[in-house]
C-alpha cells in the first residue's frame, strides 16, 4: 500500500516561499499521477496542482497558475509543490495525493491515496 508523508508547511508572510514536499513509501511512485490539494475549515478540499506519470501534463487551479509548481523526483519517490509569492489565501492544510488511474486532472475523488496534510500559513 503506497503511504504518503507530507512535509514543508511553515508559517510565512505574503510574497515568500515555500516548498513542499510529498514522500512516498510502500510502494514505487513513479506508477501513480500526483497531485495536491488544501482545505481551509468550513470549505471542501479544492485541487492545486497535478501532473501525471513521468513529464507527463501538469494542470494547476487558476489561483496559483504562475507561482505554483508541481514537480516529481521518482528516483527519491518523491513529489513537490513550489509556491512563489504567496499570498493570505494561500492558507490552508495542503495534502498530497496519488493515484494509478488514468484520469486525474484536479478531482478529488480521482485520486486514491492521501497524505496527512501539512498547514500553510500566510501572514504578515
Amino acid at each position: 500500500q503506497l503511504q504518503l508523508v507530507e512535509s514543508g508547511g511553515a508559517l510565512v508572510q505574503p510574497g515568500e516561499s515555500l516548498r513542499l514536499s510529498c514522500a512516498a513509501s510502500g510502494r514505487s511512485l513513479d506508477h501513480y499521477a500526483v497531485g495536491w490539494f488544501r482545505q481551509v475549515p468550513g470549505k471542501a478540499r479544492e485541487g492545486v496542482a497535478s501532473m501525471g506519470v513521468g513529464d507527463s501534463v501538469r494542470y494547476y487551479a487558476d489561483s496559483v497558475k504562475g507561482r505554483f509548481t508541481i514537480s516529481r523526483d521518482d528516483r527519491r519517490n518523491t513529489a513537490y509543490l513550489q509556491m512563489n509569492s504567496l499570498k493570505v489565501e494561500d492558507t490552508a492544510v495542503y495534502y498530497c495525493a496519488a493515484t494509478t488511474g488514468w484520469q486525474y486532472g484536479l478531482v478529488r475523488s480521482n485520486f486514491d491515496d492521501w497524505g496527512q496534510g501539512t498547514q500553510v500559513t500566510v501572514s504578515s
